[in-house]
């Protein structure tokens, strides 16, 4: 059997572990990276693989980004930060036809920018934001699509736990990805807006204006947002003056977030005890995640399919977009059937080498990819925040979340051909580093 063919079983029995067995995507990942690996040499070969992958993995320094960031982002959420975001831009834009929803998105990118989950978000949303566009009268379908795509800005916008893992990977600057998903995560933020104005101004009725808050009203709001502008504003900064490293920048941000929610007495014992639970479960989640990926991707090494497809591909006699396209494609149909994270560690090895093959910017093809695969997170099989909003907003169902989150995809797809045709959309700010 060829090294090809062993390769493309590999992977097919990985797909099988996955959506017949259901088998955790990290297990499934070393699972089948070790068979092959021991197939191709031999067991002993296999077992010292599997050993120096896992220490590398767990004494990598740079992974201790992962739960600083995390944690960052559970002391934001139990001390209550998502509340004053959204009160903070219902204030500003609540009593604008269909403003309560724009709220809803601004308030999901601002917290998912700093939670780092969109799962968490979404939950955490849906309990704040519905039950008020409820009372006025808002159409379920946009209430509950406006949460459910508002959550998955936090992938892109920094800092995001997706391009520290997609950094780590590629061995990219973590911060030119941070700086490169700033310009992705507000255009998208941008069109979700511009999509709430258009359904509201075709359909009126389905998001009637709030009350007006007075300038004062708007102004005291803001002390809301304050903490989240400092974290950002900290990590940002220190990340571009070159004061501390991504890892120092988590480090940073988690002590900081931990010192507002005690200044401001909004951190209770027991939710402190259960923002370091959610960070090890997180955390640990990923971790494996990545040993996983890292076992998976020397056996695909081995086999040489990431070489051979770079080759094809260069090889092919058709334009470098056309090319593009395809693999995006592949990317928007694997985000919807599986998470996107895991999507990301299993096609990076054999996907990067392509775009690098053809010359992409890897900051670029990383942001992107990145902006593809949250299409994944709102649309059927999978759809992980849709999920999340159906089962805690009990005035709607499934199928109304799904139709709401239909308006928005339009959003998605414009926002990925802009950054296709544009670059500079994403290459400018890491540009300035």
């Amino acid at each position: 059997m060829s090294l090809a063919l062993v390769g493309i079983l590999g992977i097919a029995i990985l797909m099988l572990l996955l959506f017949v067995f259901g088998m955790p995507v990290s297990f499934a990942m070393a699972l089948v990276g070790f068979g092959g690996f021991s197939y191709i040499l031999n067991v002993n070969a296999g077992l010292n693989m599997v050993s120096q992958e896992f220490w590398s993995v767990f004494s990598n320094y740079g992974l201790t980004v992962i739960p600083l960031f995390v944690f960052m982002g559970q002391i934001a959420f139990y001390s209550g930060v998502n509340e004053r975001l959204y009160q903070a831009a219902y204030k500003w834009v609540g009593h604008i036809r269909g403003g309560i929803a724009m709220a809803t998105i601004m308030a999901c990118g601002a917290f998912a920018a700093i939670c780092g989950s969109n799962t968490a978000t979404a939950a955490t949303m849906t309990t704040v934001a519905f039950p008020q566009m409820s009372n006025f009268r808002y159409k379920p379908m946009l209430s509950c699509g406006s949460i459910a795509c508002g959550s998955t800005l936090g992938v892109v916008i920094p800092p995001s736990v997706v391009l520290i893992i997609i950094g780590l990977s590629t061995e990219q600057s973590i911060a030119r990805l941070f700086y490169g998903g700033i310009g992705a995560g507000l255009l998208l933020c941008l069109l979700m807006l511009l999509t709430v104005s258009v359904v509201c101004r075709l359909n009126p009725e389905w998001g009637p204006p709030g009350p007006k808050s007075s300038f004062r009203e708007r102004i005291r709001s803001l002390s809301g947002a304050i903490e989240m502008l400092i974290l950002f504003f900290l990590i940002m900064t220190g990340l571009y003056a070159g004061y501390f490293t991504p890892s120092e920048a988590g480090g940073a941000g988690a002590f900081f977030a931990v010192v507002i929610s005690l200044v401001q007495r909004t951190l209770s014992w027991e939710n402190f005890k259960k923002a370091v639970m959610d960070t090890l479960r997180v955390s640990c989640m990923v971790i494996m995640l990545i040993a996983g990926a890292m076992i998976l991707g020397k056996f695909l090494t081995i086999t040489r399919i990431p070489f051979n497809m770079a080759s094809w591909v260069a090889d092919l006699n058709v334009p470098g977009p056309v090319v593009l396209a395809v693999i995006f494609g592949m990317y928007a149909i694997g985000g919807a059937i599986m998470d996107a994270l895991a999507l990301l560690l299993i096609t990076i090895p054999i996907f990067f080498p392509v775009a690098s093959q053809m010359g992409c910017d890897p900051i670029w093809f990383a942001v992107l990819i990145t902006v593809v695969t949250t299409l994944g997170a709102v649309t059927p099989p999978v759809g992980a925040t849709t999920y999340v909003v159906a089962g805690m907003a009990k005035e709607s169902t499934l199928n109304e979340v799904f139709k709401g989150v239909t308006f928005f995809l339009p959003a998605y797809l414009i926002c990925i051909v802009l950054l296709m045709v544009f670059p500079w959309l994403i290459t400018f700010l890491p540009g300035l580093l």
